[in-house]
């Protein structure tokens, strides 16, 4: 069995907001509320959830850039703040969600890929631009691309570009902050693709973000929900689709579009929006919406538990 490349006990992320001048009172937005996961050694851990949730700041946490409030992350069994920012820009990297914006428009894709390792001074001249142009081939783009500037990309070929930038400095881990939410569903299996091809090539471990389930199971050997800051299940991707235990995690799937027009489904209907993360609900967090919810939900809130085998879910009903 494959060690784990990360774990993170119970880390939280607090953001103090302003009421306004004259306000006494100080709320804090609960971006994320006391999580605990693992990732595996050359695994893909899919992270899914609304819009809202708190991916993106635990993504920021895991690359360093921003510090938990509690709680702690270890990476390679190493606390994460114990990394200088020089060892965790080599060993951890990410994607980001938008290539339009994550490229420098003033530079040249060589100097944008070759970057890190000019900081770093990971080898001559000479070397850098081979190493530039032996990514750019990895990736599915020609050498002689090194010349050219962003804006002369479709999008899809940018977000190959911030691939070959991931992988320049041979990281362990790569964080995927909705990589392909961006391009079109076309261009999207292609850098699914591209992005397996490269974790079965280097052994790789991904942390991929994303609101679209159905991506997630192209390309995650686990999915973990995520719903107000927590996680609400966690499973193998197969099991997650096949048995989702989370009322939650059942709207999801039930949202995910159908190619068969005549097949009918039982779907779970919620309503109203997610609850403001500034004060989130007493008890478990989706009880509000959960079409489901039983008198305990409102009061206790369910811990993540083994519920089958391999199988964690936070949820009153197990």
């Amino acid at each position: 069995m494959s060690e784990n490349i990360l774990e993170i006990k119970n880390i939280k992320r607090h953001y103090p907001v302003s009421n306004g001048m004259f306000s006494l009172s100080k709320a804090t937005v609960k971006a994320v509320n006391g999580i605990s996961l693992e990732v595996k050694e050359g695994e893909t851990l899919g992270l899914v959830g609304e819009s809202g949730c708190g991916k993106s700041t635990l993504a920021r946490l895991l690359t360093g850039l921003e510090k938990p409030d509690d709680g702690n992350i270890k990476f390679k069994g190493k606390k994460l703040s114990d990394w200088t920012a020089k060892e965790r820009s080599t060993m951890i990297q990410m994607v980001f969600q938008d290539p339009y914006s994550s490229l420098n428009p003033r530079q040249r894709i060589g100097k944008i890929i070759s970057e890190s390792m000019r900081i770093h001074k990971s080898g001559s001249k000479d070397e850098i631009q081979q190493r530039v142009e032996e990514l750019l081939v990895q990736v599915g783009l020609r050498p002689e691309h090194h010349k050219r500037y962003p804006h002369e990309f479709s999008g899809g070929q940018r977000q190959r570009v911030a691939i070959a930038r991931a992988i320049a400095m041979n990281p362990d881990l790569i964080i995927c902050d909705e990589p392909v939410s961006a391009l079109d569903v076309s261009v999207q299996a292609q850098v699914l693709n591209l992005l397996k091809s490269i974790q079965q090539k280097f052994g790789l471990s991904y942390v991929f973000i994303s609101h679209d389930l159905s991506v997630v199971s192209h390309i995650s050997d686990r999915v973990a929900v995520m719903y107000l800051g927590r996680l609400m299940e966690i499973t193998s991707a197969e099991e997650l689709y096949r048995n989702p235990h989370h009322p939650y995690t059942q709207t999801l799937l039930d949202a995910v579009p159908v190619p068969d027009p005549e097949l009918q489904k039982d779907e779970i209907i919620i309503s109203g929006d997610m609850p403001s993360p500034i004060s989130p609900p007493a008890g478990c967090p989706f009880h509000p919406r959960c079409p489901k919810a039983m008198n305990i939900c409102s009061q206790e809130q369910p811990k993540l538990k083994e519920t089958a085998i391999g199988h964690k879910t936070a949820c009153h009903l197990y």
